[in-house]
């Protein structure tokens, strides 16, 4: 799995976990949108292929402070793309920001490791919301 997908994984995962209703409703429907479904079938799993997320948007900043509260450290994932990777257990050495960098196609100079950090954390506010996760204006700007 890619390092995004990581993210996404442990913010919504455990959003999803506090929904497990809702999840666990369309869940089995997500099968009725495989390419072998007929056309009739195809067409209500339509609207279902979105719903396929959350029904209402998780809400990021709730998930990544609730989750703060709770850890020992004083993480500021806020602002630092590696306090927010160490917030949610993933490996957030150079190495693994590099990788993440290359997954979100990041054009900058890697060795420039600060200018980097605040290009991915931006990136992944942005790309959680853009992955049904309510993200803060301010963290995406």
């Amino acid at each position: 799995m890619s390092i995004f997908g990581d993210i996404m994984s442990a913010i919504f995962g455990r959003s999803a976990k506090a929904e497990t209703p809702a999840a666990g409703t369309q869940g089995p429907a997500t099968p009725a949108a495989s390419p072998a479904a007929p056309p009739s079938a195809a067409t209500p799993s339509a609207p279902s292929a979105p719903a396929a997320a959350p029904a209402a948007p998780v809400d990021v900043a709730a998930v990544l402070d609730a989750l703060a509260k709770k850890n020992k450290q004083k993480l500021n994932w806020r602002k630092s793309i590696v306090d927010l990777m160490k917030l949610l257990d993933l490996d957030s050495s150079q190495a693994a920001r590099k990788k993440l960098a290359d997954e979100l196609h990041y054009t900058g100079d890697t060795k420039d490791s600060a200018k980097m950090n605040v290009w991915l954390h931006k990136q992944v506010m942005i790309k959680l919301a853009e992955n049904g996760g309510k993200v803060p204006d301010d963290l995406k700007h």
